[in-house]
């Protein structure tokens, strides 16, 4: 069995690493991202990629510092071949990217060089731009390394962020299961990224989730799938309960015109937008909700 290291922290990552361990690929040891407090109670929870490998019984570590020099010395120990990393969070410093003789092999969630940077997965949505995956040789710089392999994967019309999260963490694992063996065996000629097409996405913020409703539906409506896990599209509703802020859950384009679906009222639950219409009687503002 090949000697590989795993660096993964999100649900993407347990993804990856689920798919790969059903093609016969376990890492002899995970490297994960802290524990965070998360949910409504803020209870410390862990991250995905740790609650896989206790279920897999797979060693797993959360540093805090990548430099220390205990963690060095349990990477340079392993003797691993090469590592693997999937949605880990952090940058890796170059004293852990010249560890494994065959490098550290990136799985990202778009089509190289198009998209860099820390949301590939929602600006797809939010743009458009074609679906993919990569898997890139890591360098010093981030998303700069040349390219093993890449794979373009179909899509429907307008995902949610969590269903194509989930395409692409599957089919980025079995592009990777295909280059291993390959790239193990210097079987690969590495290709050089275009770097005067690159793109960049931007680190979301909840802001960037408000949805004005008098703007495209289309866009909107891509707003509320690209942020459906996280921030959650949001805006504010004048009600004869007075204003009212609501999470979208689920809509829709009917007729050219924004249709609401699923929502959730400030400190309430979900319901249908029958139900809090029903509830609230939203003022006629012109909006675009049918």
């Amino acid at each position: 069995m090949l000697n590989f290291i795993f660096f993964g922290t999100s649900r993407f990552s347990e993804i990856v690493l689920q798919t790969l361990k059903e093609r016969g690929f376990l890492p002899a040891l995970i490297i994960t991202g802290e524990n965070k407090f998360a949910g409504r109670g803020m209870k410390l929870t862990p991250p995905p990629a740790k609650i896989w490998a206790e279920k897999n019984n797979i060693p797993f570590l959360q540093p805090t510092d990548l430099k220390d020099k205990s963690l060095l010395k349990t990477l340079y120990d392993s003797h691993s071949t090469f590592y693997v990393l999937a949605s880990y969070g952090r940058i890796i410093p170059k004293e852990i990217l010249s560890i494994p003789p065959k490098g550290i092999l990136n799985i990202h969630p778009s089509l190289l060089p198009k998209l860099r940077g820390p949301s590939p997965i929602q600006t797809t949505i939010l743009t458009g731009e074609r679906a993919g995956v990569s898997i890139m040789l890591m360098d010093e710089k981030v998303d700069h390394g040349p390219v093993l392999a890449k794979k373009e994967v179909e899509i429907s019309e307008i995902p949610y962020d969590n269903e194509l999260e989930e395409s692409l963490a599957v089919e980025g694992a079995l592009l990777l299961a295909e280059v291993i063996p390959r790239w193990i065996a210097d079987k690969i000629q590495v290709e050089e990224q275009n770097h005067s097409n690159v793109t960049f996405t931007k680190k979301i913020k909840k802001e960037d989730a408000f949805i004005d409703l008098s703007a495209s539906p289309e866009n909107n409506l891509r707003k509320i799938h690209a942020y459906s896990v996280w921030p959650v599209a949001y805006t504010l509703l004048r009600t004869k309960k007075g204003e009212v802020r609501i999470k979208i859950k689920r809509a829709s384009v009917v007729g050219g015109k924004l249709s609401l679906e699923k929502v959730v009222p400030e400190g309430g639950s979900e319901m249908s937008w029958q139900d809090f219409a029903r509830g609230y009687s939203p003022l006629d503002q012109g909006l675009t909700l049918v």
